[in-house]
């Protein structure tokens, strides 16, 4: 039986697609490599006392006029890499890397040490590893570093104070498919703490029956992007959230799929109807979120667990997880939120949304239950 041409033409496609990603690749892997190489050369010349800065501007010019063709390689520019060099080859980054190595080299966040044949002094300078300058140290990059691009460490450099949010949105743009403009925001709206808490405001329900989504959800949802009026309704936060659903879908995760608004559920002779009702591809189930523009009440949530109870009994498929409910509240008062959820054996939790950039508030506490959650442990029905 001979194969449909478009099916053919597919395969076509396919192959190109495979090829090309292979080559966007490859183009970031050297060019971090570059970056690396290029940013540890000098660090090794400033430290030395060899160079000063006077030297770096010399470099920049000579390298424009030696090839017209070569860009980004301003003082400035060349700064970034040896700042690039300087952070990530840090002892206590180097340490964050091997609490999370992966014994599976094909997963997207598989982190290694340094594997450079040269001999690291047992008490670093400056807590920077000083590498013999051979070609050894190109082998000395981080593979996880590879996992995004340089504009992105860059960003992520500049902005993150600590190895741990930077080690954080590494995974997390990598994770996300993030282009920089969505990192900056990441950033800027802090989603380092915001995850960090998302394990309060989760059902035991949710905990028990989705245990590798601890942290897949934020406490806080920013919905900075809506144009919402002083006073308003919900009916007026579920249309605005409509008119930027892109915005909203990356603030929830990449991995939801919007389905409906208003989705009916017809129990008996009545017809409910779900605020929103989206799909999660990894947990792979139904995701009903309920908007208030009040403040949280116990009463919420018997809505929702009802909503939820009807989704399992008539709407999921059986290769399908049971749904999750997602309260989303203008306030909720933490005590409140926790006697709720205490006893709760529905998958639910209970966040607040914000319509302002959150400040920055740096959380140190419950990191590597964090950075599980960007290894991406894919969920297991029991």
């Amino acid at each position: 039986m001979s194969v449909p041409i478009e099916s053919q033409f597919a395969e076509v496609h396919s192959l190109i697609e495979l090829h090309r990603s292979r080559t966007f690749q490859f183009i970031n892997n050297e060019t971090l490599h570059i970056c690396w190489e290029v940013g540890f050369y000098v660090h090794s010349k400033l430290q030395n006392s060899e160079w000063g800065n006077k030297v770096v501007t010399k470099l920049s010019n000579y390298l424009v006029s030696k090839d017209k063709s070569l860009k980004g390689y301003s003082r400035r520019s060349i700064y970034k890499m040896v700042k690039f060099y300087e952070v990530y080859s840090n002892y206590k980054f180097l340490d964050l890397l091997k609490n999370f190595k992966d014994s599976e080299p094909e997963k997207l966040f598989n982190t290694i040490v340094p594997t450079s044949s040269a001999q690291l002094p047992e008490e670093p300078k400056n807590g920077i590893i000083e590498l013999v300058p051979t070609m050894s140290a190109i082998t000395a990059i981080p593979k996880t570093l590879l996992s995004i691009n340089w504009s992105q460490h860059c960003e992520i450099i500049d902005s993150c104070k600590t190895h741990e949010e930077q080690l954080f949105y590494i995974f997390y743009a990598s994770r996300e498919r993030m282009n920089v403009r969505e990192l900056r925001r990441a950033i800027k709206t802090d989603s380092y703490s915001r995850f960090l808490s998302g394990n309060e405001i989760q059902s035991c329900g949710l905990k028990k029956t989705y245990p590798s989504a601890r942290h897949l959800f934020k406490n806080i949802a920013c919905l900075d992007f809506l144009g919402l009026p002083e006073r308003y309704h919900e009916k007026h936060l579920q249309e605005d959230i409509l008119n930027n659903m892109k915005s909203f879908i990356l603030e929830l995760g990449r991995d939801f799929i919007f389905i409906d608004k208003e989705y009916p559920l017809k129990v008996g002779n009545r017809t409910f109807r779900i605020d929103l009702l989206f799909y999660n591809r990894e947990l792979q189930c139904l995701v009903a979120v309920e908007l208030k523009t009040t403040e949280f009440e116990p009463s919420y949530m018997g809505q929702l667990e009802f909503y939820l109870e009807a989704l399992d009994q008539d709407v999921k498929k059986e290769n399908e997880n049971p749904s999750i409910g997602i309260l989303l509240c203008k306030e909720a008062n933490n005590d409140i939120v926790k006697y709720a959820l205490n006893r709760s054996m529905s998958p639910t939790m209970i966040a607040k949304y914000e319509q302002n950039l959150i400040p920055r508030d740096a959380l140190e506490k419950s990191f590597q239950k964090t950075l599980n959650y960007c290894q991406n442990k894919p969920y297991q029905n029991q």
